[in-house]
């Protein structure tokens, strides 16, 4: 079809002859990306909140899942295929967020396993601060819930999101439960300003 006109053509379309023919020998192989992006699609998949996803959490996913036989890319990486695929996320800009990563602070540990799911009550449990507005200024409520059925455990609210409202949260919830292991969580609390706190009967952490 373009025979006789091939120097035409990638004149026309600022191409090199060189180019063009690269291109034929390549156009019909796999892309080699092709098994990841999979993997990437099976975890938004999983859970209709994972559509949220920007291209770190979503190699942090991949490296927990580890998809058998794909090696994780850089970020960098996982960003171009994510826009290729079309499922890059790009959020609205919340400038005014109570959350503040430090990403100088120690790391806790993931229990949890990005698993919020329960099979027993009082086994799994969340917090989180939630900032309410008011006339005369800020008002925080910190709260635990239970993964079980999302029931909630223990409340607490002051002024600020300081490392006391997070204790008193837990210490609610000990009083209404005591079933529920909370010391430990308490005195890491003491010294520290978590927005998610998760509490086990067998380990506790912050």
């Amino acid at each position: 079809m373009i025979k006789g006109k091939l120097t035409f053509y990638c004149r026309m379309l600022h191409v090199s002859r060189q180019a063009f023919y690269k291109y034929l020998q390549r156009k019909d192989r796999p892309w080699k990306y092709q098994k990841l992006a999979d993997a990437m699609r099976d975890i938004l998949k999983e859970d209709e909140c994972n559509d949220t996803y920007g291209r770190s959490r979503m190699r942090d996913a991949l490296l927990q899942k580890k998809p058998k036989d794909i090696d994780i890319p850089s970020e960098r990486t996982v960003y171009r295929v994510m826009e290729e695929i079309g499922i890059s996320h790009r959020p609205k800009r919340k400038p005014n967020g109570i959350t503040k990563a430090d990403k100088a602070a120690r790391k806790s540990d993931d229990l949890l396993k990005r698993d919020f799911r329960s099979t027993e009550p009082l086994t799994k449990c969340v917090t989180d601060i939630t900032e309410i507005k008011a006339s005369d200024g800020r008002l925080y409520v910190s709260a635990m819930f239970d993964c079980f059925d999302l029931a909630v455990l223990g409340l607490a609210m002051a002024t600020n999101m300081k490392a006391p409202l997070c204790a008193r949260t837990l210490r609610n919830a000990h009083k209404a439960y005591p079933e529920i292991k909370v010391r430990s969580a308490i005195a890491i609390a003491e010294y520290s300003t978590p927005v998610i706190a998760t509490v086990e009967p067998s380990r506790t952490a912050i």
